[in-house]
């Protein structure tokens, strides 16, 4: 094996290794984190075989923090924060407190200093951001309440662990009770604490000052080169200089400096195009994240450690969730968010991980210590998609009961007065479109969309809106389907899309149903499943372009929208 090129050497087996046991995770019906979790403890130095650059990796992966979270910040605003604040601020706070005293607890039972205990208990309430990210992402939950509530409660996490970093050497003579060390006065604890804060607030207003002025004028600028490349180039150079220049400068993470780029860059009209030109490199270098994290892990902990592994465990997975339910739970938000939020905070990862190096390299923390926390994150990766997923089950029985509660449509509900009406499902860019069209023509419409803020902005122009997931077996029969003239899935995702027609062909069996496909496979798939018609978007495309080419007289092309 040549080990001229680690870098090319590391991403070949890493990433090649990370797809076979992704997809054979996949097939399995796991997570497809158990197989870059698994890649990364084969190529492992606790492993045997091939041991990748230690050094190395984990700054690949740093780079996939830095993208994913400029792409979470692009789809939230400002004011998107602000709207959350009453409930993030608080809520995280105690929720970071009390998950660090249950740490705390657990190393007094170790036979561990108070001191100890400080930071071992906050190395397990910090939630990772990737784990947490993708999450939000694969359940489609990035643009609700519940997403907005995760997000802000990750930013608040952040600029505490910021804060501990920070204050950790400066008080680490305090809490080991070392008589030999001067202990700091109150002083420099109010000194570091204000500079600590002060660098955050000056990042946060150059950022919203000259930031929210500078970014998007380059973007445009770089936009109308009519260069495809020069503008990833410029995106990406954006994301990583501004998260460099945040930690570097101002002492704050790199994933937060790229969150707050990406949410400066929101308001822009090319942040969706700035998104999508991120994708790939965003996904490929977030693998190479739970590859790093694989790489940590020594498996040796499982026979040697067990009791004080599961009991780390306990902390992470279990006290940590609960305390969050209940936290929000006292901020009178749903159950849903409550468990939504807690089950993805039921995790740990990379903050923790520098929190347990600091404190190793402080003397508050014995290797033993690291090696628990290293475990736990591993095995909490591991089990957080089943809690979530458990989670998801419970959401969808609490969902259908409060319908069930709710009794039939009373005869002024809209939905029940509504006969001869079009059913949406979804109001992306496409089903925009069409639901203008639709109203144009003044056909009754009802729109089902997941996306908190999509239903806002419907509801705010007079249309009638169902909030949930159109593939939930309770919904679909509240829709009227049987009184309905068409069912219309502008989904892009074929798999779910199939889902819904085929509950709603038993529903009504004569409903016309007409989706949309992106390839032949697809469309056949849609039509198997009981679809009247599925419009293939490229292929309208090509018709459009070759009727204007024989005939000069295009059946698509830019038309008003509202009559698409």
């Amino acid at each position: 094996m040549p080990h001229g090129s680690p870098l090319v050497t590391i991403l070949v087996i890493g990433l090649g290794l990370a797809f076979v046991l992704g997809t054979v995770a996949s097939r399995l019906g796991c997570s497809v984190l158990v197989g870059y979790l698994l890649a990364g403890i084969i190529i492992g130095p606790f492993t045997p075989g091939f041991v990748a650059d230690q050094d190395l990796v984990p700054q690949l992966a740093e780079i996939g923090v830095i993208l994913l979270m400029f792409g979470v910040g692009l789809h939230f605003s400002v004011n998107d924060l602000v709207s959350v604040r009453a409930i993030a601020i608080p809520g995280a706070m105690v929720q970071v407190v009390l998950s660090t005293v249950c740490g705390m607890l657990l190393a007094h039972l170790l036979g561990w200093s108070w001191g100890s205990g400080v930071v071992f208990g906050m190395t397990l309430a910090i939630a990772s951001t990737v784990v947490l990210l993708r999450t939000l992402q694969e359940h489609r939950l990035m643009d609700t309440q519940r997403g907005h509530v995760a997000i802000g409660w990750l930013v608040i996490q952040d600029l505490l662990t910021v804060m501990v970093l920070v204050l950790l050497p400066v008080m680490a003579p305090l809490l080991k009770h070392d008589p030999h060390a001067a202990a700091p006065g109150a002083w420099q604890l109010v000194l570091a604490v204000a500079l600590t804060i002060g660098k955050v607030a000056a990042f946060i207003a150059l950022m919203l000052i000259v930031g929210r002025r500078l970014i998007p004028a380059m973007l445009h600028y770089v936009a109308h080169t009519g260069s495809r490349e020069l503008f990833r180039l410029c995106v990406l150079a954006i994301a990583l200089g501004v998260a460099l220049t945040a930690t570097e400068i101002f002492g704050v993470s790199f994933a937060l400096g790229a969150f707050v780029a990406g949410m400066v860059l929101s308001e822009s009209p090319l942040s969706q195009h700035a998104g999508a030109e991120t994708l790939p490199l965003r996904d490929a270098f977030a693998v190479l994240f739970f590859i790093s994290v694989g790489m940590l892990f020594n498996p040796g902990i499982l026979l040697h450690h067990p009791l004080p592994l599961l009991g780390t465990l306990a902390v992470i997975m279990g006290a940590t969730p609960v305390l969050t339910v209940v936290t929000l739970r006292l901020l009178r938000q749903p159950w849903q968010t409550a468990l939504s939020v807690g089950a993805g905070l039921a995790q740990i990862g990379e903050f923790s991980f520098i929190l347990a190096a600091l404190g190793v390299q402080s003397g508050l923390l014995v290797e033993r210590a690291r090696d628990l926390v290293l475990g736990a994150s591993i095995l909490s990766i591991l089990l957080n998609p089943v809690m979530v997923a458990l989670v998801n089950r419970v959401n969808t029985a609490l969902d259908r009961r409060a319908r069930l509660r709710s009794g039939p449509a009373a005869p002024e509900d809209p939905v029940a007065a509504l006969r001869g009406h079009a059913v949406l499902i979804g109001c992306g860019r496409v089903g925009s479109l069409v639901a203008e069209g639709l109203r144009a023509d003044h056909v009754p419409l009802l729109v089902v969309e997941e996306a908190d803020m999509q239903v806002r902005a419907l509801r705010e122009r007079g249309i009638d809106v169902m909030l949930g997931n159109a593939a939930d077996p309770g919904l679909l029969p509240l829709l009227g389907l049987d009184r309905a003239r068409i069912l219309i899935v502008a989904i892009p995702d074929a798999f779910e899309a199939g889902e819904i027609i085929q509950q709603a062909r038993g529903l009504s069996p004569e409903l016309d149903i007409v989706a949309r496909a992106h390839f032949d496979s697809a469309a056949d798939y849609l039509s198997e499943y009981g679809a009247s018609l599925v419009i293939m978007g490229e292929r309208e495309i090509a018709r459009a372009m070759l009727d204007y080419a024989t005939r000069g007289t295009p059946s698509g092309g830019r038309a008003d929208p509202s009559r698409i």
